[in-house]
């Protein structure tokens, strides 16, 4: 088990088998020797001449005291810097969601432990322990954390944080009738793994949605099923709430994004729209809101990321577009104020930006670091006085965990002549010639046709 990193942080998640020896002596190292053992063992990336001779003369040459890096894109005025702070590693097992909140992240396996860790250092604070198998997906809102576990129940759980991490289980959805001998929360309960989920604070209301195709949403207040529709003709991926509205979008390897809204004073939802533009997969979703716009963001196993923007005054949602980058499939998105974080098969993470006003978006980074997969995604705003700083929390299957401080620059107005914006619903695209490294075990579960699972 190794651990990179600037600070001396503690390790990463000792052995699952609840034992009690002393853990591991870690190699610590600083971040420059890291950097320096990236280059020597990387491969080099393919790029055309011209390309080459541009970033040569566009970039200043870095200086070996920082370790900030810039975004490998051709671009007059870097936009961005980005640096990895952390770069964890688990000896067996896959992380396969990450959750925000209260200045902590929590990071939900392969084994029956939640993880907690103090952002952004990921100083572990401590650990949730379930009896109930493998953690699937996790959110976290205040002081509430859920889970999805492999017998396909859901967990809400309080937890506290003062000088050491306490927590308590609140209740197990659905609820078990002690007062029954055929317990009647069979119809509830999904029947295959619940892959996502998402929560309407304004109704108290949690979404989830399944392998089973269904999506359910479970009341708060009395931890009860208000309602259960099947919402597409294979797995449901991936579920997103707009807090202003409670909309619901949900996608699925059918291959469709879907729109959801409650019925007036009911607990049932009616479909509005269905968004289908390919029949590939589509893996993430996620929803982008500001004062002025709101934008759905779609990952695919195509690796694209289909977008729509919604009209004002009639609340439709019209296809804007797609970004192209990815070369294999997008597994997992997030948005946050105008940035989009991809993370793909294709190991690499993009950093996309939309400009003020309009459906253009232009890749501002390509953070490379992994070694497989980047499965699951997190970001939290870090405000500076000019530059808009972010936390960038990735996990990949190639069984580590990082963290990316993120810097961006304010946008430069550029005068653009007609022919380069003779389609406003056009996206500007750039190029970035890549040649991933996949991890021999990743390679093997591909070949074996489960990576996703």
């Amino acid at each position: 088990m190794e651990f990179y990193g600037r600070n001396t942080l503690h390790g990463f998640m000792d052995d699952e088998n609840g034992s009690t020896q002393s853990p591991p002596r870690l190699s610590i190292r600083s971040q420059l020797d890291m950097y320096e053992q990236d280059l020597q063992s990387s491969p080099g990336r393919t790029s055309s001449p011209r390309a080459s001779a541009t970033m040569h003369s566009v970039l200043p040459p870095g200086s070996p005291e920082s370790p900030w890096t810039l975004s490998p894109l051709q671009t007059p005025s870097p936009a961005l810097l980005y640096h990895c702070i952390a770069s964890l590693h688990r000896q067996e097992g896959n992380i396969y969601s990450i959750g925000l909140s209260k200045g902590l992240v929590f990071t939900g396996s392969d084994s029956n432990r939640i993880r907690a860790w103090r952002q952004p250092d990921c100083t572990e604070r401590g650990y949730i322990k379930a009896s109930s198998g493998e953690v699937r997906a996790i959110f976290a809102y205040g002081n509430m954390l859920f889970s999805t576990h492999r017998d396909c129940k859901i967990r809400i759980w309080n937890y506290t944080v003062t000088d050491n991490f306490k927590f308590k289980k609140i209740s197990t959805l659905p609820k078990r009738s002690s007062f029954l001998l055929f317990s009647k929360t069979s119809g509830q309960q999904h029947k295959d793994c619940v892959s996502c989920m998402a929560y309407y604070h304004a109704e108290g209301l949690l979404y989830t949605g399944s392998y089973d195709r269904t999506v359910k949403a479970w009341r708060l207040l009395d931890k009860k099923c208000v309602d259960s529709f099947v919402a597409h003709e294979s797995n449901v991926n991936a579920i997103v709430v707009n807090q202003d509205d409670g909309c619901v979008f949900t996608c699925s390897s059918d291959g469709s994004v879907k729109i959801w809204r409650r019925v007036y004073r009911e607990n049932s939802h009616t479909l509005t729209m269905t968004l289908k533009f390919q029949q590939s997969p589509v893996n993430a979703l996620a929803l982008s809101t500001t004062f002025n716009n709101c934008f759905l963001y779609s990952g695919s196993s195509d690796g694209t990321i289909n977008f729509w923007e919604k009209e004002k005054m009639s609340g439709r949602f019209n296809h804007g577009g797609f970004l192209q980058g990815h070369r294999f499939a997008v597994l997992c998105l997030t948005a946050i104020e105008k940035l989009i974080f991809s993370g793909s098969e294709d190991t690499t993470i993009r950093v996309w930006r939309r400009e003020e006003g309009s459906c253009f978006h232009e890749c501002l980074a390509v953070l490379d670091g992994h070694r497989g997969p980047v499965r699951c995604l997190a970001a939290s705003l870090e405000m500076e006085k000019i530059v808009m700083g972010f936390l960038v929390y990735s996990a990949s299957l190639d069984q580590t965990f990082k963290v990316w401080r993120v810097k961006v620059m304010p946008e430069e107005k550029v005068c653009f002549d007609f022919a380069d914006r003779n389609d406003s619903k056009s996206t500007k695209t750039m190029e970035y010639e890549m040649s991933p490294v996949l991890s021999p075990s990743w390679v093997e579960k591909k070949l074996q046709g489960n990576h996703f699972q």
